[in-house]
């Protein structure tokens, strides 16, 4: 935090919000993304779900929601984008109306292997080094894990 000897932890001080330095490290991270993506004609947010449906396929409009910590306000008008550009299928639930499932179509699954050199390419931007990666993204993920108790 933003102290010197001679002053005093200021609360209020730009330099000392947790949330801010996120945000940076966060809007910064996705400006390095979109040159990768934008070739591939996604942005980051349709990226991190593609990310999300290769790990688990054809999973409800909630489960994605909660996997990626986004709302159906976000979610649906990105799935609605990503089905026009072939990359999933959305799909009424046979018993329930209401439920919408995601599955990934072909060209889908076939962008794996184009994203496939996408982690590489980052890393290659030395953001960060290794050593410090791994307790960084534990750190990273007991926040969102605090975070996400907090909604319940």
């Amino acid at each position: 935090m933003a102290t010197n000897e001679n002053q005093e932890f200021n609360p209020l001080a730009l330099d000392n919000q947790i949330c801010f330095a996120l945000y940076v490290c966060s809007k910064e991270i996705i400006r390095k993304y979109n040159p990768l993506l934008e070739p591939l004609g996604l942005t980051y947010t349709a990226y991190i779900t593609l990310l999300c449906l290769w790990e688990k396929d054809n999973v409800t409009v909630k489960e994605l929601g909660s996997r990626l910590f986004l709302d159906s306000g976000t979610l649906t008008p990105l799935l609605k984008k990503m089905e026009g550009q072939g990359l999933l299928t959305r799909t009424r639930g046979g018993q329930d109306e209401r439920t919408v499932y995601i599955k990934l179509t072909d060209n889908g699954k076939a962008m794996k292997e184009k994203c496939s050199n996408i982690p590489q390419q980052m890393m290659c931007q030395n953001i960060i080094d290794m050593k410090n990666a791994a307790p960084l993204l534990q750190t990273l993920h007991q926040i969102m894990h605090n975070m996400d108790e907090k909604k319940e």
